[in-house]
């Protein structure tokens, strides 16, 4: 009998992965290549660089809520919170720390290790801050995770958040730094960079992930990941997000993603930043199960319970756990600082947010 053969053709082999080393000198035209592989071979070699530094059947559950809701003088052209958009959604004043910590133990007695909040300011009053602090705490004290994304942070308020146990900030870059314009015009890239550094700094955890969907074409989806994978550190956590399509936004009437593009960004985040936690962010409620099965397989191991992620809806807690079930996964413990390799490679815990691009 003739033996076949089983070998991937020439075409199929490049760009070559020696190892799943983490590096900040990737180039564009590396992260080119890697979208432009055939999708299976993409998803195949992102699932073997997952493996390699995580359980690929533990899942991360984490929570989201909007503490201050609307009236954000930025004029993200995604957002719905922002002031310069007609959405009529009323702006609120920021929460009372004890409602907040009971949404927290809430989240908590659902199955979530990890409490993200998220104001609508471009960047904090020191009397709002304290307040924050004091959710932090809070949420610290319940033996949960947290983070918040409060917009742009000064070095001073980036120490206090520190001194309050905060583990995670998260402030997205959104797209591509040629791209950006055509998104935000009241706050620069730039700007955006600096308050990763303050919080780089300040010791906290970043992160920082970015939003597809947004009428960018693949150029500027391969310029999105060039600048989070050479970051000076890879942020510990790297949300994607799905453009969640608001009435009276901007955005609102772009055409949907293509899924299996979707996957494709899932699948390049996760081999660029192999030490990240790669998060199924923002719009999920209009993706398929299948879909979601394969962002999995390409490397995203932590999704959003509630239903909603800030303003915007999101799949209900009982569909995400029957999902889970079906794909035969399970949810993550929170990892305690200072853990080894072997622990996060075994739990898996890091950062959280981005349904807004804060």
């Amino acid at each position: 009998m003739t033996a076949i053969d089983i070998s991937r053709p020439a075409a199929f082999s490049a760009p070559a992965l020696e190892s799943d080393d983490v590096r900040t000198d990737w180039t564009r035209a590396e992260i080119q290549a890697l979208f432009d592989l055939p999708f299976t071979e993409l998803v195949f070699r992102a699932a073997a660089v997952h493996r390699r530094r995580f359980d690929p059947t533990q899942v991360q559950i984490s929570t989201l809520l909007s503490i201050k809701t609307g009236g954000c003088p930025e004029d993200c052209g995604y957002c719905s919170q922002s002031a310069h958009h007609e959405t009529g959604l009323k702006a609120s004043k920021l929460m009372e720390v004890q409602k907040v910590l009971a949404e927290a133990k809430a989240a908590k007695d659902a199955g979530a290790s990890r409490f993200c909040m998220g104001a609508a300011w471009r960047s904090p009053k020191d009397q709002d801050l304290e307040s924050v602090c004091a959710m932090v705490e809070g949420v610290k004290a319940l033996g949960m995770e947290s983070c918040v994304t409060l917009g742009m942070l000064n070095a001073g308020q980036a120490l206090r958040l520190k001194e309050a146990g905060l583990d995670y900030y998260n402030h997205n870059i959104d797209t591509s730094p040629e791209y950006y314009g055509n998104v935000i015009t009241t706050r620069t890239y730039q700007d955006r960079l600096d308050t990763l550094a303050n919080v780089r700094e300040a010791g906290i955890n970043v992160c920082c992930g970015g939003i597809v969907g947004m009428g960018e074409d693949l150029t500027d989806r391969v310029g999105m990941i060039h600048t989070l994978a050479t970051l000076p550190q890879h942020p510990e956590s790297v949300p994607i997000n799905m453009l969640m399509k608001v009435d009276g936004t901007p955005l609102g009437g772009k055409d949907a993603l293509d899924a299996l593009d979707f996957v494709r960004t899932i699948a390049v985040a996760r081999i660029t930043m192999p030490a990240s936690m790669v998060r199924l962010s923002a719009g999920r409620e209009g993706m398929s199960d299948e879909t979601q099965a394969l962002c999995f397989l390409a490397g995203a191991n932590s999704i959003f319970y509630g239903p909603k992620l800030l303003t915007t809806a999101n799949p209900v807690a009982d569909h995400d756990k029957r999902l889970l079930a079906r794909l035969g996964m399970t949810t993550m413990d929170v990892v305690e600082e200072g853990g080894t390799d072997e622990d996060h490679a075994h739990h898996a815990a890091d950062a959280c947010s981005g349904a807004c691009g804060h």
